[in-house]
């Protein structure tokens, strides 16, 4: 099994840490806001790894964060006059539920705020190893006190552009800034935002609460442990993000994090970047309101392009999607009606289709077509042969998740 390691920028062959058994862990939902259809592209790409690792044998422990306390989630609390986790609840209720539409499998969800006391050690150990320092109560992390610092992105073209005198970023995150080239924060120092949306913990550099950035790999401790097999997330991940992530878990641990980095392109509207001030953003409900279903959805997020592929989202194209599907059920339907006297082995080369495609970094697109040229190629089967075909179909069903054999 290939797979694109964004470490390295290259196809590899898949192995995990321990035989049999796979860790993964994938960027969970920022949750003062609900989840749109960009966010779940990217969730169901991790939800066909998944299904597809264990298509093969292994045991996967999939873990997630949702990320509850953060500057924009204290924010939005504040301006709606509402308590931090009353803010984020129903964004939190909504996605499981955006989850059971698309057929995705819940994985392990943690709560940053949940997370405190694993949060609160972790810095401890940053601070004690001289990687992190505290400034009037605030935690920063230096990244050039971590050696490999930037090695996702690229270290060099980084270490490049690095100020010579020090910057901290005081901020989770920075609009418009793909890169914050100086020490980023670990926990913010209690302040009048903080307490009136009641984001605020003792530790022991006095009350604040966490930043979004050591969040979580604090999550991946508690979940997981150390070391992973997988990290996934959004393409803009690489930017910043999961080098943080890197950058904290290799300096407390002293180990290699992960061996595998997924990223995931994004879903474009009308050849557009989903935003609200375009008016252009799409939720799950709003294209089941059209008469679609989950599984419409999770077709078109899914298997019409590749997971690194930018998707375009237009009604047409959503439209054809919806199509395509219904075409290749029917193939289906009429190939398992159809009987001969002559066997085709139609069970066999539709999993070899399925399964050397899905090999090479999870082809969806590609192993459908391929499935689909196959039964246009064997249009009958033998009767005795009807058993096999359908427990093979279902087999491929529990990665695809789109009720091959039924109406």
């Amino acid at each position: 099994m290939l797979l694109f390691n964004s470490m390295g920028k290259q196809l590899q062959q898949f192995n995990s840490r321990e035989a049999g058994k796979v860790k993964v862990f994938t960027c969970g939902p920022s949750v003062y806001l609900r989840a749109h259809l960009g966010n779940y592209r990217t969730f169901l790409y991790e939800d066909i790894l998944v299904r597809y690792l264990e298509y093969k044998g292994y045991e996967v422990t999939r873990a997630m964060n949702f990320t509850d306390i953060e500057d924009k989630a204290v924010e939005a609390a504040n301006q709606a006059g509402l308590n931090v986790f009353a803010q984020t609840e129903p964004a939190k209720e909504q996605f499981l539920k955006d989850l059971q539409l698309l057929k995705a499998k819940k994985p392990i969800i943690i709560n940053a705020s949940d997370s405190i006391n694993e949060i609160i050690k972790l810095i401890e150990i940053l601070l004690a190893k001289g990687v992190a320092y505290n400034d009037k109560g605030s935690i920063f992390f230096d990244p050039l006190k971590f050696e490999q610092f930037g090695k996702l992105y690229g270290r060099e073209k980084l270490m490049a552009r690095w100020p010579k005198k020090r910057m901290q970023y005081k901020l989770d995150t920075y609009p418009g800034m793909r890169w914050n080239l100086g020490d980023f924060i670990l926990w913010h120092k209690a302040n009048n935002k903080n307490s009136a949306a009641a984001a605020v913990w003792d530790s022991p550099w006095g009350k604040g609460r966490p930043s979004w950035n050591v969040e979580d790999p604090a999550i991946i401790k508690q979940a997981l442990g150390e070391q992973v097999d997988i990290n996934c997330g959004g393409i803009d991940n690489i930017i910043r993000h999961h080098d943080y992530n890197i950058a904290i878990m290799e300096a407390a641990s002293g180990k290699t994090y992960a061996n595998y980095y997924l990223h995931g392109a994004h879903l474009y509207i009308d050849d557009k970047k989903m935003s609200k001030s375009l008016g252009n953003i799409y939720y799950p409900e709003d294209l089941v309101k059209q008469g679609y279903s989950g599984e419409d959805i999770r077709y078109f997020l899914t298997a019409v392009k590749h997971y690194r592929q930018r998707l375009n989202f237009t009604k047409a194209n959503f439209a054809e999607a919806g199509s395509n599907l219904k075409n290749f059920k029917t193939l289906i339907k009429e190939a398992l009606s159809n009987k001969s006297n002559q066997p085709s082995g139609l069970a066999g080369k539709l999993e070899l289709a399925f399964s050397q495609n899905m090999d090479n970094d999870l082809a969806v697109a590609k192993a459908i077509k391929a499935m689909t040229l196959t039964l246009k190629q064997n249009k009958t089967i033998a009767a005795n042969e009807e058993a096999k075909v359908i427990t093979t179909l279902n087999k491929i069903n529990t990665v695809l998740q789109l009720d091959l054999i039924k109406n």
